[in-house]
């Protein structure tokens, strides 16, 4: 009879599981609309903004002291150098980066070209995107200006529960009352015939997330109720199998 009352419950836990699964969707295929290709934009490490805590290396060959000078941008939004003292780089492109070191260095050397300094971005750190869900490799991902939903999902490789059918790629909107903008991707569809008509490139901050199929749905609500039950029950179990003797039952102070 117990078992009867437990298979009820969980079938009645599992209806709006089922429902949720069907209904957690709210893409919409238009929103594709605010992502741009790969192909047509050019992202060059020229054009991306320096934030704590990038890297960069200074290359001038004329100027001994910074040259081949490896930097991590600081909290404060700071590099130093020993001849400069500090400089301002977060808000910066490395162009521009390398044109203020330059007029610093103009009392102090002739520095001749149009490029006499470059400033090389080497490590980018202070953006992200995430990919979540069912996958092997969830959480923030360094953005590099060139990462496109195809590349994030293939790293972050999705696991057997993954619903590679509908799998959700989201820009989150910082403006009040302005929603996020979703659209669908079909990963199978993707890989197996290639079709990159959404393989969209991914900017700072977007949301990639692979949900579980209906039944790998299913059986993690059904999991989300049995296991503290299990517990319980194996609690139960202990201390009436040990007699009198009580053996760190579910809830003590020696743990399960």
């Amino acid at each position: 009879m117990s078992s009867l009352r437990t298979a009820t419950v969980i079938a009645v836990i599992c209806i709006p599981g089922i429902v949720g699964v069907g209904g957690c969707f709210s893409s919409h295929p238009r929103n594709i609309e605010a992502f741009a290709r790969p192909r047509d934009v050019v992202v060059t490490a020229e054009r991306y903004v320096l934030q704590p805590p990038d890297e960069i290396e200074v290359h001038c060959t004329r100027v001994p002291e910074i040259h081949l000078q490896r930097q991590r941008i600081r909290p404060d939004g700071k590099v130093s150098f020993e001849l400069l003292g500090d400089v301002e780089a977060a808000g910066k492109t490395p162009e521009e980066l390398a044109s203020v070191i330059q007029e610093r260095l103009a009392s102090l050397y002739a520095l001749v070209g149009d490029k006499p300094i470059e400033v090389r971005l080497i490590a980018y750190k202070s953006k992200v995107f995430y990919v979540l869900g069912q996958v092997y490799l969830p959480g923030p991902k360094l953005y590099t200006g060139r990462d496109s939903v195809l590349m994030a999902i293939a790293e972050a490789r999705p696991n057997p529960m993954a619903w590679l059918g509908r799998i959700q790629v989201i820009r989150p909107s910082a403006e009040k009352g302005v929603k996020a903008r979703i659209f669908e991707v079909n990963f199978d569809r993707m890989q197996a015939h290639g079709d990159i008509t959404k393989n969209v490139l991914l900017e700072e901050g977007d949301i990639v997330y692979v949900p579980p199929t209906v039944l790998a749905a299913i059986a993690m609500k059904i999991e989300e109720v049995i296991r503290p039950i299990a517990r319980a029950f194996a609690g139960v179990y202990v201390v009436q199998s040990g007699g009198e003797r009580y053996v760190g039952g579910y809830g003590s102070g020696s743990g399960y």
